[in-house]
């Protein structure tokens, strides 16, 4: 277990990659755009990109209404 902060908040986390925080967060398939570390992760990236403990992260979600 390590502990990451996301969105402002400390979560502790068993993601060993960007894809497995999305799905332990029920993110995975959902649009969301992910920041870690200041740096923006493309999609494509997800799954190679580790989860290591005292990462920041920033994800936004798109949140449809009117």
């Amino acid at each position: 277990m390590k502990t990451i902060q996301i969105n402002g908040k400390f979560h502790d986390s068993q993601a060993a990659s960007v894809a497995d925080l999305l799905g332990e967060l029920h993110l995975a398939g959902k649009p969301v755009a992910v920041e870690r570390n200041g740096e923006v992760v493309p999609k494509r990236q997800h799954a190679q990109t580790p989860v290591s403990a005292g990462d920041v992260f920033e994800l936004v979600t798109l949140v449809g209404g009117g």
